[in-house]
């Protein structure tokens, strides 16, 4: 072939208008070198693996033998990590809990506390004001006369600071509760120590019943629980969930069965078993509902046939949302069914908190488990001086 033929093409393919592909050059012809001379290989990355021959000493180590093709492997797929678990949120303290549980009843008061004493000298209107406030709360007409009269005194057309008003508020109201603050004692040389659970339709009876169920048993108690809300079925599903997470056993039997019979049986078991507490949960009624009211007697007077002493504590669960209402279910309750003590529910869900400090100055019954959520920790025992500085917005108390 002349020298000459690859211009003649590139001629031809200018003139009919089209780009000639570039010309492959000619192999050279093989030549014969001697061992040792001649040029070395080019390193690069298309080199045909596993030739040694003119690899640079910081070459990377020869591949194994039967090496893939020459295509570029694909890449490994990547494999997504699997999320790390969340961390676990750490357990909140009985305090943070309770000052969450009250914060709208804490917000409602703290405010209007805020609003009314900023850059205002004490008056009588300022003091009218304040007690408004508090009776919004739900604390009552003479706990509101009582608290607005401790921040008068001595400070007639002088300004007081808000956070003046907030202390004395904490410190009238522990000193209302601190009497009812009181543990629930169980004697142990009662065997069973019958507790009977009465309130009105939702108050959170049976939940009660399951957290106290779930701390006697953390304390090393056995328990047993009677399934005494025999109108409605969930109930006595619910309690024998509960039954199942305490280890507790439950007595129960088919819905619309005889309540009163049902406590007479449970109360025989946990005789014969020697069992250290039952918990004998009841429907809830309303409190203006006589022929309710009458059968919740009968329960309890049919107990006493087994137990002149039983039950030995009764305790009446409040729905503190109810307000004012609170104060008529105390009166009919404590005459039915002799109540010993009181248990607050839904503190976490209202502003009208300040219904157990009326409670507490009205009938002195002791207050001896709050609940400001639905967790079994949200249960707990009533502190006084923890309730009234929670309440008024105050620090945890050193």
């Amino acid at each position: 072939m002349s020298e000459t033929e690859p211009k003649k093409r590139s001629f031809l393919s200018k003139l009919f208008g089209r780009e000639d592909e570039p010309a492959q050059p000619a192999p050279a012809p093989e030549q014969v070198l001697p061992p040792g001379e001649g040029p070395k290989p080019e390193v690069t990355d298309a080199t045909a693996p596993g030739v040694p021959a003119g690899l640079p000493d910081t070459a990377p180590p020869l591949p194994p033998e039967n090496p893939a093709p020459l295509a570029a492997a694909p890449a490994p797929p990547e494999v997504a990590a699997e999320p790390a678990a969340p961390a676990a949120e750490p357990k909140r303290s009985w305090w943070r809990r309770l000052t969450e549980g009250l914060s709208r009843t804490s917000s409602a008061l703290t405010t209007g506390i805020t609003d009314l004493f900023t850059k205002r000298k004490l008056d009588a209107g300022t003091l009218e004001d304040l007690e408004d406030i508090l009776i919004q709360a739900d604390l009552g007409l003479a706990t509101s006369a009582r608290i607005a009269k401790a921040v008068g005194e001595g400070r007639y057309d002088k300004q007081i600071d808000p956070a003046e008003v907030k202390a004395i508020l904490a410190r009238e109201v522990e000193t209302i509760l601190t009497p009812v603050a009181r543990p629930l004692p169980i004697d142990a040389t009662k065997k069973p120590f019958v507790v009977l659970m009465v309130g009105v339709n939702g108050s959170g009876k049976t939940t009660t019943i399951g957290k106290l169920a779930a701390k006697f048993r953390a304390e090393g108690k056995s328990v047993m629980l009677a399934a005494g809300d025999t109108f409605r079925a969930a109930a006595i599903e619910q309690l024998r969930v509960w039954g199942e997470r305490t280890g507790a056993e439950v007595v129960f039997g088919q819905q619309g069965a005889d309540a009163s019979g049902l406590a007479f049986e449970a109360l025989q078991k946990a005789k014969a078993n020697g069992t250290d507490v039952l918990l004998v949960d009841t429907a809830g009624r309303l409190q203006n509902k006589q022929g309710l009211m009458d059968e919740l007697a009968k329960v309890v007077r049919v107990i006493r046939k087994q137990d002149a002493t039983a039950p030995h504590a009764a305790l009446l669960v409040l729905d503190a949302t109810v307000g004012q209402n609170a104060i008529s279910q105390v009166e009919a309750f404590r005459t039915t069914a002799g109540v010993t003590g009181l248990v607050m529910t839904k503190l976490d869900g209202t502003a009208r908190g300040g219904i157990l400090v009326a409670l507490a100055a009205q009938f002195g019954l002791p207050v001896h488990f709050i609940g400001v959520g639905e967790g079994v920790e949200d249960l707990e025992p009533f502190s006084a001086r923890d309730f009234a500085r929670a309440v008024a917005g105050l620090g945890e108390a050193a």
